[in-house]
């Protein structure tokens, strides 16, 4: 029995592979999405289920004038073209997540051709101003605790983002019908780490998580990600889980993302991300892109 229990353990040991080797394909794919990210474009679907205070009005008569209103939920969709791009302001360039509105729940804001533009004057201008603003107009619709960049957060795994980046293998789990590795993860500090948007308020925090990795090559298959605080005496966690797929130019894109912040343990404000699949496009005088179709039309509004 002893001699069995060896054995079984040293299979077990050969058929994991080293961490290193795991984090060194993991970095190759960031590096892969760094140089393509800005080059591409897709459709990006925000669907936002928000708990907001009740409304103003009150019954002045009766019991009912008495009793507290319960909070009410508010869901709201948010279509834009999706793209990446370095700010210069950035002492390392760091990429983030552009975009450009479509249409609020259903009511269209500008033509796709005329977003695209926009976008394209965002990407390759080097005035930094262009892209706050594409920021704010994202934020202006009535969305509350927007969290941007997670989409591209496997950008944190690149060689520099892993040297402020404590990681260990953990385990293994099936990833659809994919069995993954599980790497856990912690940052050291929080500039690689997500932008959020909470109220008026714009911060980066260092989260920690877990990253699974396909046994056969490796590869990202998902990230799930989370930061805790204290705020006013209260807990506030940020957590989402981001799972990837292979584009057909080669390079892994974020297929949805799923982000809850939650206060005290009860989800205030719930986005759910959703990715068309991305499409490469120079931009010259004429804006051209390849291979992209005419999006679809925004589904009706959803209702309230």
């Amino acid at each position: 029995m002893l001699l069995l229990a060896t054995l079984i353990a040293l299979s077990q040991d050969a058929a994991q592979p080293g961490l290193s080797d795991l984090l060194s394909r993991v970095a190759e794919e960031a590096e892969v999405l760094q140089q393509n990210a800005p080059k591409s474009l897709t459709l990006e679907i925000l669907e936002q289920r928000a708990l907001k205070p009740a409304t103003r009005f009150r019954p002045r008569l009766g019991k009912a004038a008495t009793v507290p209103q319960p909070p009410r939920l508010v869901v709201r969709q948010i279509i834009s073209e999706y793209s990446v791009g370095a700010l210069k302001e950035s002492a390392v360039q760091n990429l983030t997540e552009l975009r450009q509105v479509i249409s609020v729940d259903g009511r269209r804001v500008q033509s796709a051709e005329r977003a695209r533009h926009a976008l394209s004057l965002g990407i390759t201008s080097p005035d930094d101003r262009v892209r706050k603003r594409m920021l704010e107009d994202f934020a202006s619709h009535g969305l509350v605790d927007i969290a941007t960049d997670y989409g591209i957060f496997l950008l944190a795994f690149s060689k520099r983002g892993l040297e402020n980046m404590k990681v260990a293998i953990s385990g293994e789990e099936p990833v659809g019908a994919d069995p993954a590795w599980v790497l856990t993860w912690q940052q050291t500090s929080p500039d690689g780490g997500v932008l959020e948007f909470l109220g008026n308020q714009a911060s980066r925090r260092a989260l920690q998580g877990r990253l699974l990795v396909r046994k056969s090559d490796g590869l990202p298959l998902r990230i799930h990600a989370w930061s805790e605080h204290s705020q006013a005496g209260h807990t506030i966690r940020d957590e989402a889980t981001v799972d990837y797929v292979q584009s057909p130019h080669g390079f892994l894109t974020p297929a949805s993302v799923v982000h809850r912040h939650m206060v005290d343990g009860q989800v205030i404000t719930e986005n759910l991300y959703r990715y068309e699949p991305f499409k490469m496009f120079s931009a010259d005088a004429e804006i051209k892109f390849t291979e992209l179709e005419t999006p679809p039309q925004p589904p009706p509004p959803i209702k309230k």
